[in-house]
């Protein structure tokens, strides 16, 4: 399901980051095809303490998730997926396989996810795979339509 992006993902990336329902809660997008390439080139040389995967239905790429690693013991998630694949359980499988690559592979004690509190489906995501809501974060992103805040949820390793 979850496999690094090439740069020749670019095409199928493009297919769903230019789409404004895609980024409507997000600070970036709708991208352009230079946007949408920068992003692929910076994702496949991602190194550190930034994982970036594709997610990967039938074979096509169908959006990304991602998994930064902050400090020693926590890491991040973070996803995107093609409208054509929502509610279809993928954005919870690829949450599920960021949080098994970052507590068995990266040995984290916390992982942590955000969300517009506008954005229910991805919250039912961050829940589905045993998150805790933890609070709402005032004013931590400006989007088209100006500051947002983030509601912020996290699992622990003995979750």
């Amino acid at each position: 399901m979850l496999r690094a992006l090439t740069l020749s993902d670019v095409a199928a990336v493009h297919a769903w980051a230019s789409l404004p329902e895609v980024c409507r809660y997000q600070p970036w997008g709708p991208n352009t095809y230079e946007q949408t390439r920068e992003y692929v080139r910076a994702a496949v040389s991602a190194s550190g303490d930034r994982r970036v995967f594709g997610v990967v239905v039938d074979g096509d790429v169908v959006g990304s998730a991602e998994l930064k690693l902050h400090g020693a013991s926590t890491g991040e998630i973070a996803y995107a997926l093609h409208p054509r694949v929502w509610g279809r359980g993928v954005a919870t499988a690829a949450a599920r396989e960021l949080l098994r690559i970052g507590f068995r592979e990266h040995d984290r004690h916390r992982v942590f996810g955000t969300c517009d509190p506008r954005n229910v489906a991805s919250a039912a995501v961050l829940r589905k795979v045993g998150m805790r809501y933890e609070g709402r974060m005032r004013g931590t992103a400006y989007i088209r339509d100006g500051w947002r805040d983030s509601d912020l949820y996290a699992i622990l390793v003995d979750d």
